[in-house]
């Protein structure tokens, strides 16, 4: 009936709200962990229990949160980010998403979506936070193996990239209007453009790219065979 559809749409999103809030706690300090140099302190210190000073308020958490194309060294833009005077459009994407944080003005796919960063945190949330620092085997614990999962998927890679957003942002409470990290327009844009028909070679080369890293044994990481091979010919 319509109130069984309703009430079984509604079960449906508590659970995803619920899923949605236990990955941003278990990323929040795993993201700090990720980006902080590796045998030493951070200074000044960040704060794992309160986020006031993430976002653009600290070094660590300020350099992978800056928009491709603007120079975080621009004292101008750095202060204007920092007070809040300047609002970051979210479909002005943040250089994190990009590997190494190189952003290439003449070749936008360059490197984007392949930031270590972002694999890190696939791993913690879809198959489990000890394999985050191991090499991707054949056998997948945590959530990927409990539902089914043995492939990327660019939702995935969109959600992943959203939940790393606020992990660096200094938000303390989700919010899909919030306007800080602004969150959907974040996610849809990441979605538009990975859902693009003409995009459509890019992408594939991304998810191959994706199912190496997490899924190095399933079909969908393996390259398909070339046209002008002897394989190809034969078959």
């Amino acid at each position: 009936s319509g109130e069984e559809l309703i009430h079984v749409s509604e079960l449906i999103s508590r659970g995803a709200a619920g899923a949605r809030g236990d990955d941003m706690k278990t990323l929040k300090s795993a993201v700090l962990d990720w980006i902080s140099p590796k045998g030493a302190a951070i200074q000044p210190p960040l704060h794992r229990n309160s986020k006031i000073d993430h976002g653009f308020n600290h070094k660590l958490t300020r350099s992978p949160l800056c928009p491709t194309g603007l120079d975080w060294k621009d004292p101008e833009y750095r202060e204007n980010l920092q007070s809040g005077e300047m609002l970051v459009c979210r479909d002005q994407w943040p250089v994190f998403l990009y590997a190494n944080h190189t952003y290439d003005a003449d070749d936008l796919w360059c490197g984007l979506l392949r930031n270590r960063l972002l694999v890190s945190a696939y791993k913690h949330i879809f198959t489990s936070p000890s394999s985050v620092d191991k090499e991707p085997k054949a056998t997948q614990s945590g959530n990927a193996r409990l539902h089914g999962m043995n492939a990327v998927t660019t939702t995935s890679i969109a959600y992943i990239a959203m939940q790393v957003q606020f992990a660096l942002s200094s938000s303390s409470v989700f919010s899909w209007t919030d306007t800080t990290t602004d969150s959907e327009t974040f996610y849809h844009s990441l979605l538009d453009l990975l859902e693009d028909p003409d995009e459509s070679k890019e992408v594939d080369e991304l998810l191959m790219w994706w199912n190496r890293q997490v899924f190095p044994t399933s079909s969908a990481a393996k390259r398909p065979i070339s046209a002008n091979s002897t394989l190809a010919k034969i078959r």
